[in-house]
């Protein structure tokens, strides 16, 4: 089961403006897909359109696939961001969008070791067939550098105590479940707060494991390359790490650079060192209603942030 696509009409509002190329940077189940491909649809925008969706995921590309099987003009890509501009070599692209959320499948499904309310192997791979995976973060990495994980990745107040406790349980064995990892944890913390503060080490670790930030940047750089002019790119974070990336992107992008940050104070130039590319169409992100919240829990932190090409 894949997640309920979040901010769905708002996204689907701002994102679809004429026929084109559409990027679904994260695809998931397929859900936003589909609603671009239907809207294309009902509007006649569709022949002569192509939604093109990327997921690193190989169980997200088989179950979109075969969801929008219907859809000739439907292309799924097994690929990350990082590669995004190779898979999407049309010349203009209309709009690109990127659901940052891990989805309900990859934390519903056990044995991918996403949950830390469900025992399995450590894991935590959106690409399974990477290398890196959360057992060498946690088993390999010296205490000082998974202390910074927990840290950077997970705001974990506790982190160099998790840290610690973590390299003195694996001098006797290796740590090689969920279940061993949260029991650790929760040595940490007081009762009150070990859910919440398992959620953030599961966090930073799975962050670590997929690059997700380091993804995100590439992403965002690419897809302002990527898109036409009058082309859209939409955002939805789920926390302060990803919504700050986003929207220090969108804010220096969206202004001309005059190097002022670089020493060049004072140094009169008749033109900016780099115009801005896109303008901003939400000000101030765009949250879920409380019926969305009602239901679908999943949807609570979401923030979208939307720009247009210049």
């Amino acid at each position: 089961m894949y997640h309920q696509p979040v901010l769905l009409d708002e996204t689907i509002e701002y994102l679809v403006t004429g026929k084109g190329t559409y990027i679904d940077g994260t695809l998931g189940g397929g859900g936003h897909s589909e609603k671009i491909l239907e809207t294309l649809e009902k509007k006649n925008w569709l022949e002569g359109s192509l939604v093109i969706g990327i997921d690193r995921d190989s169980d997200a590309i088989e179950a979109a696939s075969q969801r929008l099987k219907k859809y000739k003009n439907f292309r799924a890509v097994r690929a990350k961001f990082s590669e995004l501009t190779e898979h999407a070599k049309e010349k203009e692209v209309t709009g690109i969008l990127l659901d940052l959320g891990i989805s309900s499948h990859q934390i519903d499904e056990g044995a991918r070791g996403f949950s830390f309310q469900k025992s399995a192997t450590l894991d935590m791979r959106m690409n399974q067939s990477q290398a890196l995976s959360a057992y060498q973060v946690v088993n390999d990495y010296s205490e000082a550098d998974l202390a910074m994980v927990l840290w950077k990745y997970g705001e974990e107040k506790k982190s160099r105590l998790i840290a610690k406790r973590i390299a003195e349980r694996r001098t006797t064995k290796p740590i090689e479940t969920t279940e061993e990892l949260a029991s650790i944890v929760k040595t940490c913390v007081p009762h009150h707060e070990q859910v919440k503060a398992l959620a953030r080490v599961f966090q930073a670790i799975r962050i670590e494991v997929n690059d997700e930030l380091g993804e995100l940047k590439k992403a965002l750089e690419h897809s302002v390359k990527l898109l036409q002019a009058g082309g859209r790119i939409a955002v939805i974070s789920y926390h302060s790490l990803e919504d700050r990336i986003v929207k220090d992107f969108f804010r220096e992008q969206s202004e001309d650079d005059w190097g002022f940050d670089r020493g060049l104070k004072g140094v009169p130039l008749k033109v900016p060192l780099r115009s801005r590319t896109i303008k901003l169409l939400t000000k101030k992100p765009i949250q879920p209603s409380e019926k969305e919240i009602e239901e679908n829990s999943r949807a609570r932190s979401a923030k979208l942030r939307v720009a247009e090409k210049l």
